[in-house]
């Protein structure tokens, strides 16, 4: 693991402490899930421009209709007797 250093206003490192002191966690725990949750953010963010730049290709596409199959089989007698 890395550890970053950053400055923050006052006002929002005695947040995360007032939050960490009441979740009963560390600060640092805090700061590393903000940190994560922003870069899925960011990926995803960016993932939705490659889409758009280069869209899928109807060869790519070609199983979409599969997705609207549902189940082969219904299960849901044996789910019933299982129970």
């Amino acid at each position: 693991m890395t550890m970053l250093s950053f400055r923050a206003p006052d006002e929002d490192a005695a947040e995360v402490q007032r939050w960490a002191e009441a979740l009963g966690i560390d600060r640092s725990e805090i700061l590393r899930d903000a940190l994560h949750r922003h870069l899925v953010v960011l990926k995803a963010d960016a993932d939705a421009e490659t889409w758009a730049r280069h869209p899928a290709t109807d060869a790519e596409r070609s199983q979409e209709a599969v997705a609207d199959w549902g189940p082969a089989e219904d299960w849901s007698d044996w789910a019933d007797a299982a129970g």
